[in-house]
């Protein structure tokens, strides 16, 4: 699994860094490279090769689309440091984009990779069909807007300090991580052109980013900073909504495997073909030795 997540990491890093290369120079490039580059474990990535492996689809065009999907995510967490949002001095174990280059440069580094994800799609030498092209852009930009990443933060800072009952909860770290990882298992299936698998991955999709977001709320709950690379236990202090805070820590463990095995039997269909997602998706909770630990 670490020798295909390091390979993930250094061909989509290849792709960001090219990509940047080629650029107009300008004065954001810097903070944009900073914010991007090299860009944690690349778990987003990993998912849409993954899902292209099942559908066996060109592996450059998954590179192509991994780089777009985590220019949005390295805008997203770029703008989450902020102040104004969560206020965090430490991201993947240096200072936050805000810290190395201030507030203003921050938010213009973020709107710029946001903007990079689409250039990223839409470029002419990614030869697709426009069509298909265009079902990539579109989707992209619902997972990151008020219906996705951007509405999910809103309710994220709105939900603290708050009773937020399970079902709200649920749709705000949906919102936040699920859409996003949606479109990774959604994109190599419109790619491939077999739209009837797409509401199934979808679903998958969501379920995992809910996952991963349970596995990060643990971490905070019982991780150290230097291991981690970013401060923890910054949810209890602000009174964050989590399942956490409204299940207790032991439940929250059970309901997270109760959402791996349903999302195994959904993949089930795919016998050995799906084992590498398995394989990611097994990593994703074992992030924290207490869950892989812990016999519940």
């Amino acid at each position: 699994m670490k020798k295909k997540l390091n390979k993930t990491v250094k061909d989509t890093n290849l792709f960001l860094s090219r990509f940047l290369s080629n650029q107009k120079r300008t004065d954001l490039i810097k903070p944009m490279r900073y914010g991007l580059l090299p860009g944690g474990k690349k778990i987003r990535s990993k998912l849409i090769l993954d899902v292209g492996k099942i559908f066996k689809i060109k592996y450059q065009n998954l590179i192509r689309i991994s780089a777009a999907v985590e220019c949005i995510h390295a805008y997203s967490l770029i703008h989450d440091d902020l102040p104004c949002m969560d206020n965090d001095s430490l991201r993947r174990g240096k200072l936050s984009t805000h810290k190395k280059f201030g507030e203003s440069t921050a938010i213009l580094a973020g709107n710029s990779l946001l903007t990079f994800a689409f250039e990223i799609l839409s470029q002419k030498n990614f030869k697709l069909d426009d069509k298909i092209k265009i079902k990539l852009v579109n989707l992209i930009s619902k997972c990151s807007g008020h219906s996705g990443i951007a509405g999910g933060q809103y309710l994220d800072l709105s939900f603290e300090r708050k009773k937020i009952p399970l079902k709200k909860i649920i749709e705000m770290q949906i919102k936040k991580t699920g859409k996003l990882f949606s479109f990774c298992c959604m994109a190599p299936i419109i790619i491939s052109k077999k739209f009837n698998h797409l509401k199934k991955f979808d679903k998958i999709g969501s379920d995992i980013g809910l996952l991963f977001q349970i596995a990060d709320d643990l971490i905070d709950y019982s991780g150290n900073t230097k291991k981690v690379g970013k401060k923890t236990k910054k949810d209890l202090k602000k009174g964050k909504a989590t399942l956490i805070s409204l299940l207790g820590y032991k439940n929250t463990i059970k309901y997270s495997n109760k959402l791996k095995f349903n999302i195994f039997k959904r993949l089930k269909v795919f016998g050995n073909k799906a084992n590498d997602l398995k394989s990611t998706i097994e990593y994703i909770l074992a992030r924290s030795k207490w869950i892989k630990n812990l016999n519940i």
